[in-house]
């Protein structure tokens, strides 16, 4: 048995190991698109013949292949990858659960929503829908299916908080959220209302506080009706550019503003699946649900290769692929390095691990990395406010 056939049995086993789904063959060209993608680093269907074996003869036989599946109706992304999704969260019922939601565009022509689970370091893809939309704002009636369906896959966590930025801050979702009894931190726009601070509503922006100051607010009331209540955290961190206004159904602390920057994550899962790792941008596919199918194969290979990164820290086989003392970098480009070297270099191919909720190791790349977390949310003055109802 060749090294590419061995990862791709440990994958169509790993795909089956928790799925119901039926039709064997969809979960068979999903297993070798997977092992495709992890030894070619691109989402191109031209990329992948190479590490596939096929009685085809043609290059053209193997694109086809891919477009029929990616083309399919019958396929049901939710039905293959959130069995596998929620089988990696088994041990996080203790911990609190973070998602965050956010969009990114492609081609300005297509706009993927994402609801994803921040762990160690990095977010990871829960749910996602692409809509043809320009414009990375879209309506609540859009992404309000997504949040039922995650309340849903999550009823069994007590604990579970969702991360949004400015483009989220709206009434709707803000009222979504309280019925939910979910926790978040969600930034507010400069121009937002804000009552009970001063006689009048004033402006969130008028409450901006000095370089390495930030001040709490309890009790205030949101944009123009003010029915929205809620606590405000509004800061100018000193090692941030910009102001940062942030709610939040929590008691206001700084804790608030490090719960907050965990959403930065998702800008790394973007920036792994446009560029960094998988080169989503490269596609030439045109059409939404073929795209929605195309990530399933991003996502997939995403988590697997996240938890061969986890199976090899913990195996402490991490030096091997990382050339940093401490590590360096993200589970994903360990676990990608690490199964890369399993057809190159002979290397024993890990069992995958369940998603660990506390990290073993934190990624630092450098000592200035360290330093700008370390130092980069402090302050010389605080002050709490209590507003008026």
């Amino acid at each position: 048995m060749s090294n590419s056939t061995q990862l791709y049995g440990q994958v169509f086993g790993y795909l089956r190991q928790y799925s119901n789904y039926c039709d064997l063959r969809h979960l068979k060209t999903l297993a070798w698109m997977i092992n495709g993608l992890i030894y070619s680093g691109q989402l191109s269907l031209s990329a992948w013949e190479p590490y596939v074996q096929s009685n085809a003869e043609q290059a053209q036989s193997y694109e086809r292949r891919w477009r029929r599946f990616l083309e399919n109706s019958r396929v049901c992304v939710e039905k293959l990858y959130l069995p596998l999704a929620m089988a990696a969260l088994k041990d996080w019922h203790n911990h609190r659960l973070y998602l965050a939601i956010d969009t990114t565009v492609l081609w300005n022509r297509f706009c993927m929503i994402h609801i994803s689970v921040v762990c160690c370091g990095r977010a990871i893809p829960l749910l996602w829908r692409v809509l043809e939309h320009g414009s990375a704002t879209v309506a609540f009636k859009e992404y309000e299916p997504m949040l039922r369906k995650a309340r849903w896959l999550l009823r069994h966590h007590p604990d579970v908080m969702m991360l949004a930025d400015r483009g989220f801050a709206n009434h709707d979702f803000l009222s979504w959220l309280q019925a939910s009894n979910w926790y978040y931190c969600i930034r507010i726009t400069c121009d937002t209302k804000l009552h009970g601070i001063r006689r009048h509503p004033i402006e969130a922006s008028s409450i901006y506080p000095k370089k390495g100051e930030a001040a709490f607010y309890r009790n205030v009331g949101l944009w123009q009706d003010g029915l929205i209540r809620c606590n405000l955290v509004v800061a100018y961190p000193e090692g941030v550019s910009e102001h940062w206004a942030v709610i939040t159904n929590e008691p206001p602390t700084l804790k608030t503003l490090h719960e907050y920057a965990l959403r930065f994550c998702v800008e790394e899962l973007f920036l792994d699946s446009k560029s960094g790792a998988f080169e989503l941008e490269d596609s030439r596919l045109r059409n939404a649900k073929s795209l929605e199918r195309l990530y399933l194969v991003a996502a997939l290979t995403l988590l697997y290769s996240t938890a061969q990164g986890m199976a090899v820290q913990v195996a402490g086989l991490r030096q091997h692929v990382d050339p940093h003392w401490n590590r360096g970098l993200s589970y994903l480009k360990i676990g990608i390095s690490w199964l890369k070297g399993v057809i190159h270099k002979g290397r024993q191919l890990l069992t995958p691990i369940p998603l660990l909720p506390k990290d073993p190791e934190p990624c630092f790349a450098s000592k200035k990395a360290l330093q700008d977390i370390s130092y980069g949310i402090w302050f010389s003055r605080i002050y709490c406010l209590e507003c008026r109802p």
